[in-house]
């Protein structure tokens, strides 16, 4: 009897289990997925001290640093203090700031075709491509990048791209998927993530407006991706000028509204409420596993 009364419990207590997991999942399902992407640390000081607010926070958030930015040794000390965050690479091909350019980690001398007459990668994509820059330089390039990264003392997680040169083509894109597959790291948006736009573009007194205005009407459904250009408005980033004619003007102000709205009361209390699930990208490699991504359909 006293065995069977155990196999009773055994039983009831399994079911419990069982359905407590399944309850869980169906929870989660009819939540929406967020994943918040912080692009360009590591570019420079206010940017960095931006980021630091932002993990203080504690929320789960993803950061796309610049490892070939002076100011990248900053963000690494800092991020190492912070279990929340998921670290990528912002593969950079570009230096678009007037008085404030980099150059790239391979050495100038090593890939000439990325870089101009003083020794700087080109301000604009189409500078560059019209520059005819060698695949193979390219390689060298992305792959001096991520050896700065993986070896920065930090897990890296995944990768992006900077104004997009990375993928600017089919042979580029089939480069930087081939890093990642070496180096065991996911690619931001090859698990059909939908980008949730209209903040970066928005007027600097209505980021906030637009943030929960886009946010209110997500949908559960897959992961929304939403990507931010945050900075402190000092003089520091208000040196920084576009050399571009299609870079937002008044930049510093921009970077400083963006990160108001993510940080406001507002937002955060939305996010946080129990219609919305917050997720990095460490969360999404777990969840479906880098064998799983594949490149987007609308290339």
């Amino acid at each position: 009897m006293l065995n069977i009364k155990y196999i009773i419990v055994f039983a009831l207590l399994s079911a419990s289990f069982i359905n407590g997991q399944k309850s869980s999942e169906e929870s989660t399902e009819n939540k929406i997925s967020l994943l918040i992407r912080c692009d360009d640390w590591g570019m420079c000081h206010s940017v960095n001290m931006a980021a630091k607010q932002v993990l203080e926070k504690g929320f789960p958030v993803s950061a796309s640093v610049m490892f070939v930015c002076p100011w990248y040794q900053e963000i690494v000390d800092i991020l190492k203090q912070y279990p929340n965050v998921s670290v990528g690479i912002h593969l950079t091909l570009n230096a678009e700031w007037k008085n404030y350019r980099w150059g790239p980690i391979a050495g100038k001398m090593n890939v000439p075709s990325l870089v101009d007459s003083l020794g700087y990668f080109f301000p604009s994509r189409s500078k560059l491509f019209g520059n005819k820059p060698v695949l193979a330089e390219i390689e060298k390039e992305l792959r001096a990048q991520i050896e700065r990264a993986v070896n920065s003392g930090i897990r890296i997680d995944y990768v992006d791209y900077h104004m997009g040169a990375a993928v600017q083509n089919i042979q580029t894109r089939e480069i930087l998927e081939k890093l990642a597959a070496e180096y065991h790291l996911a690619v931001s948006r090859y698990f059909d993530e939908a980008d949730v736009e209209g903040v970066y573009a928005a007027d600097i007194n209505k980021k906030l407006d637009t943030l929960i205005s886009v946010t209110k009407a997500l949908k559960p459904g897959g992961t929304k991706l939403f990507v931010f250009h945050i900075g402190i408005d000092n003089a520091e980033l208000e040196a920084l000028k576009d050399l571009n004619p299609f870079g937002p003007k008044n930049m510093s102000e921009h970077r400083q509204a963006e990160l108001n709205a993510l940080l406001s009361p507002q937002f955060q209390e939305m996010i946080h409420s129990s219609k919305f699930r917050l997720i990095n990208y460490h969360d999404l490699i777990n969840e479906k596993g880098l064998k799983n991504m594949k490149r987007p359909d609308n290339i």
